[in-house]
């Protein structure tokens, strides 16, 4: 899976021959999100899936990527998370929570059957641009994907498991 190549790599990402840019650190991941969203706010990509099992990894909490979000989220934009559940999503990333209340209008919180929670992976995907996914989440191991080939297979992936899923963390919740 090839992208463009960058000027100048991340700490933590490096662009080898070839132009694919390689995760191998926290950071890198962290800032490969950051980069994604922000070219997604700039080209005004319409929609962003965020699939992982429980997003203990994800930069969900940094002021960045809440600016980020912020200036991707307008009109007719969507997004759409895909997650095994959200216990403690909302002590993990306040927020982010907090964000989303704002924009529920365009987020859609997806909880996949328990049958392939196993197979969500910790992926960034905005159709037809990049899609930034971590192989290896022990080791902060992925890359940065940008070729048609590899997004068809990403968008194949997530719309494949949201088939399989149901709404899920509400926006408010109503108690007596």
């Amino acid at each position: 899976m090839a992208a463009e190549p960058t000027d100048t790599p991340q700490e933590g990402a490096s662009a080898p021959a070839g132009g694919t840019q390689v995760i191998d650190t926290r950071e890198g991941f962290g800032q490969a999100v950051l980069s994604a969203l922000d070219e997604c706010a700039e080209a005004g990509a319409r929609h962003l899936w965020l699939c992982d099992r429980d997003f203990a990894r994800w930069p969900l909490g940094q002021p960045a990527v809440i600016e980020a979000l912020t200036r991707w989220a307008s009109s007719r934009r969507q997004l759409t998370v895909l997650a095994a559940g959200y216990d403690g999503f909302a002590q993990r990333f306040p927020r982010w929570v907090h964000w989303r209340r704002q924009w529920s209008h365009i987020v859609q919180c997806l909880a996949v059957h328990e049958e392939v929670a196993d197979k969500l992976p910790t992926l960034l995907f905005a159709p037809e641009r990049v899609a930034v996914r971590l192989h290896d989440g022990e080791r902060y191991r992925g890359r940065v994907y940008r070729e048609t080939a590899d997004l068809v297979s990403c968008r194949e992936l997530v719309e494949a498991l949201s088939q399989r899923a149901d709404e899920s963390f509400p926006v408010t919740t109503l108690g007596l």
